[in-house]
């Protein structure tokens, strides 16, 4: 009995080295196939590999550091007096041709809600300060002839901006009054339909030439 275990052994050993051997392929009963040459095509080959010197590195540091770009945004300017239009011209000359255009435009009257006109900027600075300690924002005012002084908030009609004034009452706002900063005017606007990171930095001197009002998202 030992005997036919020990042979049958041998045999089950037999068969095995004659399949791994691929003896019996002509059986049916081949190996699969292991290698996988695929794998060694897509290898990176040696002589493509090359150390970056320390001024390289650090290139490649910043590049992955980078913020991505911005995407493209349209700004447009607010309506434009003659010595900004003169103004604006000269500083668009330089800009890429196709970048920006100047065009008619139209704009509302505008009554604000005023507080001025003060002594001094050192007054204007106090009343602001003061405002800030009660969460009332301000913006600066696009009415030369208003200064020194500051608006809080702007609106086309003048009920509209007496509204706003007696909420203003009610957080603690005592001397600021209704006016109208300006009445309707046409003119234009110069507008940028695709500022992207390359035109960002360019725009310095439109925006000098602007003036206070600055570049703001374009209008529907």
């Amino acid at each position: 009995m030992l005997r036919f275990f020990v042979l049958l052994l041998l045999l089950a050993n037999g068969a095995y080295f004659a399949w791994a051997q691929g003896h019996l392929s002509s059986f049916g009963l081949a190996r699969a196939p292991q290698s996988e040459p695929q794998r060694l095509q897509a290898q990176i080959k040696p002589d493509a590999i090359r150390l970056l010197n320390p001024l390289e590195a650090k290139r490649v540091e910043a590049l992955a550091a980078a913020p991505p770009p911005k995407p493209p945004e349209c700004l447009q300017s607010a309506l434009l007096d003659e010595r900004q239009l003169g103004a604006v011209r000269s500083a668009a000359a330089s800009l890429p041709a196709g970048s920006f255009t100047l065009q008619e435009a139209t704009e509302p009257a505008r009554w604000i809600v005023y507080m001025g006109k003060y002594p001094n900027a050192d007054a204007v600075a106090k009343k602001k300060a003061e405002l800030r300690v009660i969460n009332v924002t301000y913006e600066p005012l696009r009415n030369p002839a208003l200064e020194p002084g500051f608006a809080i908030g702007g609106w086309p009609t003048q009920s509209q901006a007496n509204d706003a004034l007696a909420n203003l009452a009610t957080r603690g706002v005592r001397t600021a009054k209704v006016v109208q900063e300006f009445s309707e005017r046409k003119g234009q606007i110069i507008k940028l339909p695709a500022v992207d990171d390359t035109l960002r930095p360019q725009l310095e001197g439109i925006k000098a030439a602007v003036g206070a009002g600055g570049l703001t998202a374009c209008k529907a």
